[in-house]
């Protein structure tokens, strides 16, 4: 079984042609993707790739800068609440539960508790500050159950 030389050189002939075709028609399409045709070129898609990728950046060092902020303001700011209501003056009865102690306190347990005593001729405010769970004032027993309960809530 001999193949022509004839047949070879045109099977050789054929292959040639059909990669030249394939070439050319590979070049007008890499041509055209970087031209751009009807839409942008390659370069400027990768130029406004490149621009959105900063403008990203610059945004998200902005937003762990608020972030930071953010996180600092809110250790400070209140986050737990409570309040104990009690009968001042046992034996009276008169007016019922109607003191209290309410404390409110950040992360670290500062703040403030607020007390009312209450009687029927006589009402009084006292305010006591309070770090880290405890006052340089006397705290009554109702207003150390507020700090508890309300550095509970901060911390929950």
């Amino acid at each position: 079984m001999t193949i022509s030389l004839e047949y070879l050189i045109g099977g050789l002939l054929f292959v040639v042609v059909i990669l030249a075709i394939w070439n050319i028609l590979l070049d007008r399409r890499i041509s055209k993707m970087l031209r751009g045709g009807k839409t942008q070129s390659l370069e400027e898609t990768i130029r406004s790739l490149e621009r959105e990728t900063k403008s990203l950046t610059a945004f998200r060092s902005e937003m762990e800068k608020y972030l930071a902020t953010v996180e600092k303001r809110l250790h400070r700011s209140v986050q737990g609440v409570s309040t104990v209501r009690f009968q001042a003056f046992r034996g009276i009865g008169d007016g019922g539960n109607q003191s209290f102690a309410s404390a409110f306190v950040s992360e670290k347990g500062d703040g403030v508790v607020i007390s009312s005593i209450y009687s029927r001729d006589l009402v009084g405010i006292y305010a006591k500050p309070v770090e880290n769970g405890v006052s340089r004032f006397e705290l009554t027993q109702e207003e150390k159950e507020a700090v508890t309960k309300a550095r509970e809530t901060a911390n929950a």
